[in-house]
């Protein structure tokens, strides 16, 4: 072949450059499923829960062509491959950008830890790849500020895996709040979630040389300690590498929440001026008659937290889980009151909701819409419907609930420069705003 032939990858970005579709949908033509040429060449990095969910849902997403998955931890790739991959020729690696060279991939989805989630998508964009980035995208706000700077510059399709944001009934009730349909919007009820605990079983100075390659690998920028069950299986429980991932937690249930609220009021590009801890931290005790994992246990630290939207309403984090929607919030309006949770939504009146345009519940898998949207946006070069931009304000709130409780001034306005990403009036919150990063494991400098 000759030195101007187009790769896959460069008929598929210009696409949308020309006057007539390059890729023509199969359904167009009468034919059931995408042929290879309209289909998007994708890998998986990271093989543990959330993949494998994942993995149920993609058959419902025709023009999604898995050829390739990654893990650092070769036990997880033999299982992954044996369940999810069965019968299905994927390749299976150890280093991501090994996988994303050598299968010239279209895009990746990150379904890693969340703490080595920001070095993983950069480097991917920075090889090529589009990406679909598990939340909560990042662990800091300085790394998902650096995240949004590497796929502006290098021009990335990005998605953000805060799937409500695809799903038809969620996002007509959003509509209904924006415009106007309760009135102007006076107050937000959403939950109170509970955060990371620290981790103090072991240090580094616990660490026997040499340690296992995979490990290095696995711990990325968190401090390097022994390798230890409760930090490989149930990492989304620790501060050093997630912000509240567990059931109930501020990241794992309170990033589909904050990106509801974002969404209701149209703050996407914006968020809180202030924040306030409403009393002092207090620790959630464990449910000992629940026997749940310890991904799934909801102790922990926890304290409520109010917000305030510039020239906007007020965010009240202060609510059980039986008092508000796990993923979702109460919108009070001079008109009335719309609470939206996952493909749910409930009105007072009733009849606010009765529209006879109400998409309903879904009729597909969760998630099938959102993977859509980001395959489509790879072939047109738009931003996703959760771009990385969107995310990164969502996820700015989910810190500074946490940042708010660590600095402990109960009762005093932290006021939030959204412009500058930083506290105008609070030095100990700014220090939090962003972590070292073990050598070798920094975000590359993209310039």
């Amino acid at each position: 072949m000759g030195k101007n032939r187009f790769t896959r990858r460069e008929l598929l970005r210009s696409a949308a450059g020309l006057a007539l579709p390059a890729l023509i949908p199969a359904r167009v033509l009468g034919v059931g499923r995408p042929g290879p040429s309209e289909q998007v060449k994708v890998g998986i990095i990271g093989l543990g829960g959330r993949a494998r969910w994942l993995a149920g849902e993609f058959p419902g997403v025709p023009e999604l062509r898995i050829v390739a998955v990654c893990d650092c931890f070769a036990p997880r790739r033999g299982e992954f491959l044996r369940t999810a991959g069965k019968d299905k020729g994927w390749t299976a690696y150890a280093e991501f950008r090994q996988m994303i060279e050598r299968e010239k991939l279209d895009g990746v989805m990150i379904e890693t830890t969340t703490h080595a989630r920001a070095w993983v998508a950069v480097l991917a964009m920075q090889a090529g790849a589009d990406v679909y980035i598990e939340k909560p995208m990042c662990l800091t706000v300085a790394e998902g500020r650096a995240m949004v700077r590497a796929a502006r510059k290098l021009n990335r399709v990005t998605q953000v895996g805060t799937q409500q944001r695809s799903m038809p009934m969620n996002n007509w009730a959003s509509e209904l709040v924006r415009q106007g349909t309760i009135g102007k919007v006076h107050t937000v009820l959403a939950a109170n979630f509970v955060g990371p605990r620290r981790w103090t079983k072991t240090s580094s100075r616990d660490v026997k040389q040499p340690v296992e390659p995979w490990w290095d690998i696995w711990t990325n920028q968190a401090e390097l300690r022994p390798c230890d069950y409760d930090l490989q299986f149930a990492w989304c429980r620790w501060w050093d590498y997630d912000s509240g991932g567990v059931n109930w937690g501020v990241t794992g249930y309170g990033t589909h929440t904050y990106d509801q609220i974002n969404r209701a009021l149209g703050t996407d590009d914006t968020g809180p001026a202030e924040v306030t801890l409403d009393e002092p931290l207090a620790i959630r005790p464990i449910d000992e008659a629940a026997h749940v994992p310890l991904t799934m246990d909801n102790s922990g630290p926890r304290a409520t937290v109010s917000m305030k939207f510039a020239h906007g309403p007020e965010v009240k984090l202060h609510f059980d889980e039986h008092h508000v929607p796990a993923f979702g919030a109460v919108f009070l309006g001079e008109k009335g009151k719309i609470e939206i949770g996952r493909n749910k939504i409930v009105s007072n009146p009733p009849q606010l909701v009765a529209s006879p345009d109400n998409p309903g519940p879904n009729r597909r898998l969760e998630s099938t819409y959102h993977i859509e949207n980001w395959l489509h946006c790879i072939k047109t070069r738009q931003r996703a419907t959760a771009d990385v931009e969107i995310c990164q304000r969502s996820t700015t709130i989910c810190h500074l609930v946490n940042i708010a409780r660590d600095v402990g001034r109960v009762g005093e306005k932290l006021y939030w420069d959204l412009v500058a990403e930083r506290f105008s009036n609070c030095e100990e919150g700014n220090k939090l705003l962003g972590r070292p990063r073990r050598k070798g494991y920094e975000l590359p400098d993209l310039g």
